[in-house]
């Protein structure tokens, strides 16, 4: 089942990206993206605290839940860029543990075996380190639970990714 939307008043794209099958979304004039400023870059990197409330954490997580892999990564991307530079090393892996289990589940699709096997194992590798340092939980996620279940999913040989966990934040 899928979660309620956490951000339901910032509306979806036109199509869940797949490479090889649709227009790049901002690369390609016909992309669902392109030439869209109305959601630039993140400019501050939250604190811990304030994850809640921050859009891009919360659009990512429901562009996953919903199926759009691409764009979930994307979203995220922007906050792992400036939380690179954090001396919090614990924001910069749990953000590249979600983008990589993203784009793992994307490799389902794109039916690339290997590639999720590699990225699977490359994301929750990051957020079982989270997890050990902030006792399971870390920006209101379980992510002792949300490993393990993504390994079972990723060690199942999906065809399908309506069988991966969902991103389930703690209120």
């Amino acid at each position: 089942m899928t979660p309620d939307r956490l951000l339901p008043q910032r509306p979806f794209p036109a199509y869940a990206f797949l490479p090889g099958r649709d227009p790049h979304p901002t690369r390609d004039p016909a992309g669902h993206s392109a030439g869209n400023e109305d959601h630039p870059a993140p400019q501050d990197l939250p604190r811990p605290h304030e994850w809640p409330s921050s859009p891009d954490y919360l659009y990512g997580i429901d562009l996953y839940n919903y199926g759009y892999l691409w764009e979930a990564h994307e979203a995220w991307e922007g906050l792992w860029h400036l939380a690179k530079n954090d001396p919090d090393s614990q924001r910069a892996d749990f953000l590249q543990g979600l983008i990589q289990c993203a784009a793992a589940t994307l490799k389902v699709r794109m039916g690339q075996p290997r590639g999720v096997v590699a990225l699977a194992g490359m994301g929750t590798e990051r957020l079982a380190r989270v997890a050990t340092q902030r006792n399971g939980d870390y920006m209101n996620l379980d992510v002792t639970s949300f490993v393990e279940a993504f390994r079972t999913f990723a060690a199942s040989q999906p065809e399908d990714i309506q069988a991966r966990p969902m991103i389930v934040l703690d209120h």
